[in-house]
């Protein structure tokens, strides 16, 4: 019984003090609206697929996470069509959106959005 107590005592060690058990995040809690699609408890990437008339996509974060709209694909190239946003003149280029809990935001822009 001794020789388990020692063999088992490292695995337990880290749960033991009521801290995470893996590196992965918890979960948001909540809703994640991106267009017509609502996601429950989202965690990790969702794709923002951007609609064929050129309307915006409408993102609603109903969660306790901060989320963000990733831009990859605008970092290097020209703003498409498709991607542009509504600028002021003479606006510094336009960053990665991020959404605070109880946020809301229309954008032409982004790849996918990252909860966390």
């Amino acid at each position: 019984m001794r020789r388990i107590k020692k063999l088992l005592g490292p695995l337990a060690a880290p749960t033991a003090g009521g801290g995470p058990t893996s590196a992965n995040p918890p979960p948001a809690r909540g809703f994640l609206t991106i267009g017509g699609t609502t996601y429950i408890d989202p965690h990790g990437s969702y794709p923002l697929d951007h609609r064929l008339d050129g309307s915006a996509t409408l993102i609603v974060n109903d969660t306790d996470h901060y989320i963000t709209v990733v831009t990859e694909r605008d970092c290097c190239d020209p703003p498409r069509a498709e991607a542009r946003h509504a600028a002021v003149p003479g606006d510094a280029p336009a960053r990665d959106l991020v959404l605070a809990p109880g946020e809301r935001a229309e954008t032409w822009r982004g790849d996918s959005v990252r909860v966390g």
